[in-house]
């Protein structure tokens, strides 16, 4: 690490504490190797006013859910000082009365709730307090030689503490050992098995103090446990070919049914995963637990190493979670769902898991980390992490039980993966929205270059793509699998509607790319996915067809003609499909006005046929309402989910009632 301490910014927060700490916080949670999505605190004392104008000593503490890469201001909670000093004199406090007395010290009643580690922040004697769980400090105390490795390194500058669960014991732990130190001594302390400390009465002492404190213990990593593969780290080691990708979505569904919920899955196939993939040990040491017991509630304590029976490792991982958390529950808690959130697979690298996009980065930032701190813990005489009740006391934390109860329910297609073409307007992007409100990760294709800059989340994958092209189509679907770990639904959408033309004066090259689009393409696109919708998570297919099928017009031959053998196409794939439990369903949409096909123009002239108004000819269906993209798209999400669980081979119309199908 390097510091990124710059005086010409810092110059501008010179007389503020308080935006001194979050310039500092900032800088330490740009570096991962630091700090990981939410994980470190940090903290500053100063004056601070109450409510009633009152000058109090105070401390503001990083606030619970925000991230030191961003935080602001209001990330942090002001806390009386003289009150959480003296929590830690009380012979005992639980977790949940230590957040109700922190609450109640606070400041500012709007501030979020203060980290867990508060106390021990408040005892420090210095005025700016930085935390972090640097990997190179933690894979050094993960070693049996851990607390003589970290002197040889430090001396006597830095405090050496035993592990202790984090919260009020940890505070009181560290508390009472230091009641005698002399403080001016001292640079840091190192939490061994959690991270490590550092201060100051200025926030680029404090801050510098963790850099140096980090690069030290680089540089010994550097000579006693270098890795080659470490320049390397992001290349593809191996080619990840189609069969694997398809292996890949099988992992995902087993695991996924293993959790009883569906799961998103992030593969990285570098050197370094590979290489630890490949390790005869793989197995033993990935279960021996996490780099840092907070990793626990991402990772869960073991990683899960995929073998010749897929279905039957499952199961004995499952069973082999249930058995840890029996032999170490106490009281009346609730077990987690038994299935790995990390997977080390064989000559391919590893797997993280999540039930959204979310969880699964996380996770799978966590085990980049992890890997290479295991093989260095390795080649410095072992990977040796806490024992397993202790990991078990931080994954099953009343705080983390607490915020399990209060937890929302997930959105529906949470976990899931869809497909959708012609992506980039009407009925196509407004299902992509759907989906994305429902919870969905979602690839979205469209022959328009648009298509890629239509949605700025990271639960799209865009691609430019011809889906008459089967290359193309290849390539969008292969790299949807790699980014999200399968395919769950596909809503076929992407048409054309040819210029209207009787029978007679049908032109050739109009037939065929009516049958090239409307039909042909449809039937490219689901051969290309059924292998992996038969590995999906309650698997479904969703055709946009058209309401010329049951009612054709005159004109409209080329179109009509290719609905319906999408619609002939669709029943034949419900019948072939549904053993493997694949639902195929149809919808029939109709005056869809708010698509690229409907210009203002085209509407004028269709209405002034009917001698109709443009409104009235928008509204002309039964129940005399326009039928929009978004309907259709609500009802193409929904024929994908639980709704319609045991509906397959059904023509649905989405046309306000038309009474020639009627």
């Amino acid at each position: 690490v390097r510091s990124l301490w710059d005086d010409h910014d810092a110059r501008a927060f010179a007389s503020d504490p308080l935006a001194l700490r979050v310039y500092t916080s900032r800088l330490i949670g740009q570096d991962p190797s630091l700090v990981l999505h939410g994980g470190g605190n940090t903290s500053v004392k100063a004056k601070a006013p109450d409510l009633f104008g009152d000058v109090h000593d105070a401390v503001w503490v990083k606030g619970s859910g925000w991230d030191l890469a961003s935080i602001e201001r209001a990330g942090f909670a002001p806390l009386r000082l003289d009150v959480v000093r003296r929590m830690a004199d009380l012979h005992s406090l639980t977790d949940a009365r230590m957040v109700e007395m922190l609450r109640a010290a606070l400041l500012d009643p709007n501030a979020p709730n203060p980290s867990v580690e508060a106390i021990l922040h408040a005892v420090i004697p210095f005025a700016f307090v930085d935390h972090t769980h640097a990997d190179a400090v933690v894979t050094i105390t993960n070693t049996p030689k851990g607390v003589e490795r970290i002197g040889e390194i430090y001396g006597n500058r830095i405090f050496i503490v035993p592990y202790v669960m984090p919260g009020f014991i940890l505070a009181k732990e560290v508390y009472g050992m230091t009641k005698d130190i002399d403080w001016a001594e001292v640079e840091g302390i190192i939490l061994l098995n959690h991270g490590v400390f550092t201060f100051g009465d200025d926030a680029r002492t404090s801050y510098e103090r963790m850099i140096q404190v980090v690069t030290e213990a680089e540089d010994y990593l550097g000579t006693h446990a270098a890795l080659a593969a470490d320049d390397e780290d992001g290349a593809d080691a191996v080619t990840i070919r189609d069969d694997d990708l398809v292996e890949l979505a099988r992992i995902r569904r087993a695991v996924a049914k293993s959790a009883g919920t569906p799961l998103i899955a992030a593969l990285d196939s570098s050197p370094l995963h590979v290489a630890f993939s490949l390790r005869g040990d793989a197995g033993k040491i990935a279960a021996r637990g996490p780099l840092t017991p907070d990793h626990v509630i991402r990772t869960k304590r073991t990683a899960f190493v995929v073998g010749k029976d897929l279905d039957a490792g499952i199961e004995r991982y499952a069973k082999d979670y249930r058995a840890y958390f029996d032999r170490n529950r106490e009281g009346d808690i609730t077990a987690l769902d038994p299935a790995p959130r990390w997977v080390v697979w064989p000559g391919r690298g590893t797997i993280a898991l999540g039930r959204t996009l979310v969880d699964a980065t996380i996770a799978r930032d966590i085990v980049a980390h992890t890997v290479p701190a295991i093989a260095r813990a390795e080649l410095l005489g072992g990977w040796q992490a806490l024992p397993e009740d202790d990991v078990f006391d931080v994954e099953y934390w009343d705080l983390e039980q607490a915020k399990l109860k209060r937890a929302p329910a997930p959105a529906e297609h949470a976990g899931r993966v869809a497909i959708v073409t012609g992506a980039a307007s009407g009925i196509g992007r407004a299902t992509v929205e759907a989906f994305l409100k429902a919870g969905a990760c979602v690839a979205a294709l469209d022959i328009a270059g648009e298509v890629l800059s239509l949605w700025e989340d990271a639960r799209v994958a865009a691609f430019v793509c011809d889906v008459t092209d089967a290359t193309a189509l290849d390539y969008a679907i292969e790299n949807a699998v790699r980014r999200f770990g399968g395919i769950d639904a596909v809503v076929s959408n992407a048409g054309t509607f040819p210029m209207s033309a009787r029978i007679a004066e049908l032109k050739d090259d109009v037939w065929r790319k009516s049958l090239a689009v409307n039909l042909d393409a449809h039937r490219l696109l689901l051969q290309k996915t059924i292998r992996f919708l038969e590995a999906g998570l309650e698997p479904a297919v969703v055709f946009i067809a058209s309401k010329n099928v049951p009612a054709p017009g005159k004109g409209a031959a080329a179109y009509s003609v290719a609905k319906a053998g999408l619609t002939q196409l669709a029943r034949v794939a419900a019948l072939e499909l549904a053993p493997a439990g694949i639902r195929v369903n149809v919808l029939h949409p109709n005056d869809v006005f708010d698509t690229a096909i409907w210009t203002p123009e085209v509407i004028a002239a269709r209405a002034r046929e009917y001698g109709l108004s443009v409104e009235a000819y928008k509204t002309k269906n039964l129940l005399g309402r326009e039928v929009t993209s978004a309907d259709v798209a609500r009802l193409a999400v929904a024929l994908t989910g639980r709704l319609f669980a045991v509906t397959t081979g059904a023509q649905i119309p989405v046309d306000g009632g038309n009474d020639r199908v009627v």
